[in-house]
């Protein structure tokens, strides 16, 4: 993540997601992401702009783009 480690211990995520019948059938509609983060002190500028750029560069994200809308949000905790 921009250089800033992040091993699993400091990097969780909750996901939920919505499910709508459209025209009849059940569709993932909206995915919310909400990341927990340890970052060490003097790094949040960095871990914030890798979070909002973070879809753009995702696998995933990109599979689903246009079909799914995705909300990506960041919680930081810095390390003293």
């Amino acid at each position: 993540m921009r250089k800033i480690p992040a091993p699993r211990e400091n990097l969780q995520a909750t996901v939920e997601g919505d499910i709508e019948a459209i025209d009849g059938v059940l569709r993932i509609t909206r995915i919310r992401v909400r990341y927990q983060i340890t970052i060490p002190a003097g790094t949040r500028e960095r871990a914030e702009r890798a979070v909002a750029t973070h879809a753009t560069k995702c696998p995933a994200a990109n599979s689903v783009a246009g079909c799914i809308d995705l909300d990506i949000a960041a919680e930081y905790t810095e390390e003293s």
